[in-house]
C-alpha cells in the first residue's frame, strides 16, 4: 500500500513539474510583456511549493522506510527469541533448572560461610573468656595463699557446695527411682 502510495505522489509531482515548466515556458513568450513580474513572482513561489512538496516527500519516504526496517528487525529478533524459548522448550527447561540449583548451593555456600564466620568469633570470645578466669582464679589463689582465712573460708564454701550437689543428686535420684517405681506399678 506504501508502495502504490509512494508512485502516485510522485505522479503528482512529476505532473505538477510538468505545470511549473508550462508556466514557465508561457512567461517566457513574447506576448505577455506587461504581466510579466507578476507572472515570474508566481512562477517562482510555484517552484518553492514544489521544491518543498518533494523534499517533504522523500523526507517522509526515507523515515517511512527506516521505521518499517527497524519493524522488521526487531520482529525477526522477538521471533528469534519466541522460536528459541519455544523450540528449546527441554533445554530451557534444564537451564532454569541448573540456574536455580546454582542459586540454591551459592546460597548455602553462603550461609556455611556466615556460620563458620561466627563460630570463629565465638571461639574467640570463648578464648579471651577463658583468659580472663584464669586471671582471675591466680588472683584469688594468690589472694587465698596471703590470707590463710579466707583460704579456709573458700575451702568451707567448696565443702559445703559439694555436699548440697551430693544432696541435690541423692534426692533427684530416689524421686526417680520412686517416680519409675510408680509409672510399673
Amino acid at each position: 500500500m506504501f508502495e502504490t502510495m509512494a508512485v502516485e505522489i510522485e505522479q503528482l509531482l512529476a505532473r505538477l513539474t510538468g505545470v511549473n515548466d508550462k508556466m514557465a515556458e508561457y512567461t517566457n513568450s513574447a506576448g505577455v510583456p506587461s504581466l510579466n513580474a507578476a507572472l515570474m513572482h508566481t512562477l517562482q513561489r510555484h517552484r518553492d511549493i514544489l521544491q518543498d512538496y518533494t523534499h517533504e516527500f522523500h523526507k517522509t519516504k526515507a523515515n517511512f522506510l527506516a521505521i518499517r526496517e527497524r519493524e522488521n528487525l526487531m520482529g525477526s529478533v522477538r521471533k528469534d527469541i519466541e522460536s528459541y524459548k519455544s523450540g528449546s522448550g527441554v533445554n530451557n527447561r534444564r537451564t532454569e533448572l541448573f540456574l536455580k540449583e546454582h542459586d540454591h548451593l551459592r546460597n548455602s555456600d553462603r550461609l556455611i560461610e556466615e556460620t563458620i564466620s561466627i563460630a570463629m568469633a565465638t571461639k574467640e570470645n570463648m578464648t579471651s573468656q577463658r583468659g580472663m578466669l584464669k586471671s582471675i582464679q591466680s588472683r584469688m589463689n594468690t589472694l587465698a595463699n596471703r590470707f590463710p582465712a579466707v583460704n579456709s573460708l573458700i575451702q568451707r564454701i567448696n565443702l559445703r557446695k559439694r555436699r548440697d550437689s551430693l544432696i541435690l543428686g541423692g534426692v533427684v535420684g530416689v524421686c526417680t527411682i520412686l517416680l519409675l517405681l510408680y509409672a510399673f506399678h
